[in-house]
């Protein structure tokens, strides 16, 4: 698949995971805690003292935050597909992150200050919640802003055979990604649970340490599968360079024998990701065209991208020019 595909599917897992997660936190949170609570709960607090003075049924407190919440989808989905955009810009990302944060951090704040009391007049303050809510929302539309890329712009300086000549002088850069959906909706349901666990930390449903643990567990293991989710391959002046989530390697033109695309399937090289076997290193997202790369020891690395022929017609091209 293309580079903007697969940030286009990756985000459509993204909006999935928060379209299912957010709502489900924001109606769970109080009804796991139904036992704990009183009903009515307090939802306001004035201003100026930071006491209770409105509330709300126990339905009603778990039901109009994932209503807010659908509403607020519904208004992003909406301005998109009126716009026509293709994936989300990352004024849909920050809004829907910073929301998602607002909300979910009020209904903890909302849930906490109502914990073992008798009586929603009771109920503890949330000034101290509602300040780090806030900051936290803030941060993480900033964080999501950043973490949206800009579509690339690549130039293809290249020929329709398998081998080319390149004009001296003249730059280029070949580029290709791909992304493996099962492993993106692993890292979704994982970061959900992740999610999940931590709020309820926070609500203080559940014991600190064993909760905290396990959120943060899940959380890493969530990251961990997302880095390995998807591959890119860049061919330039400075030879090939493969990104695999957080990890590199770099093959310097002097330094490859040859390159060539070849069929690769997972069973091949002993299952998915970075993999070991009798036919060397292997990045294998999905079954199909690799670009293989024969350094001078004669060891060989395979990436499963698009487009595999031309990227190393284009490195052999880089590789004589430097022999």
């Amino acid at each position: 698949m293309t580079d903007r595909a697969g940030r286009r599917r990756g985000a459509a897992w993204g909006v999935a995971a928060s379209g299912v997660g957010v709502p489900a936190l924001l109606i769970g949170l109080p009804l796991a805690a139904r036992g704990r609570l009183p009903d009515p709960l307090a939802t306001h607090w004035s201003a100026g003292s930071g006491r209770p003075d409105g509330s709300l049924p126990l339905w009603a407190a778990a039901l109009v935050p994932a209503l807010v919440w659908a509403v607020l989808t519904a208004a992003v989905a909406l301005t998109l597909w009126r716009s026509g955009a293709r994936a989300l810009p990352r004024w849909a990302v920050a809004g829907l992150g910073c929301g998602a944060v607002t909300l979910v951090g009020a209904q903890v704040s909302v849930v906490r200050a109502n914990l073992d009391r008798p009586d929603w007049h009771a109920a503890g303050s949330v000034t101290g919640w509602a300040v780090g809510t806030l900051v936290v929302a803030a941060v993480s539309a900033v964080a999501a802003v950043l973490a949206v890329r800009r579509e690339p712009a690549v130039a293809h300086s290249v020929a329709e055979a398998p081998t080319m000549e390149v004009p001296p002088g003249q730059r280029f850069v070949w580029l290709s990604r791909t992304s493996n959906p099962w492993l993106q909706a692993v890292s979704a349901v994982l970061g959900l649970l992740a999610g999940g666990a931590a709020v309820a930390v926070l609500a203080g449903l559940t014991d600190r340490t064993a909760g905290a643990t396990t959120a943060a567990s899940l959380a890493v293991a969530a990251v961990l599968v997302l880095c390995c989710s998807s591959v890119q391959a860049r061919v330039s002046e400075r030879g090939l360079e493969v990104a695999f989530g957080p990890f590199g390697r770099r093959w310097t033109p002097d330094g490859i024998e040859s390159a060539r695309a070849e069929h690769r399937t997972p069973a091949q090289v002993g299952g998915w990701g970075y993999r070991l076997s009798g036919l060397g290193t292997t990045v294998m997202l999905r079954g199909g065209a690799c670009l293989v790369v024969r350094s001078g020891s004669g060891r060989e690395f395979a990436v499963s991208v698009d487009d595999a022929e031309r990227g190393a017609a284009l490195l052999n091209a880089v590789a004589r020019r430097t022999g």
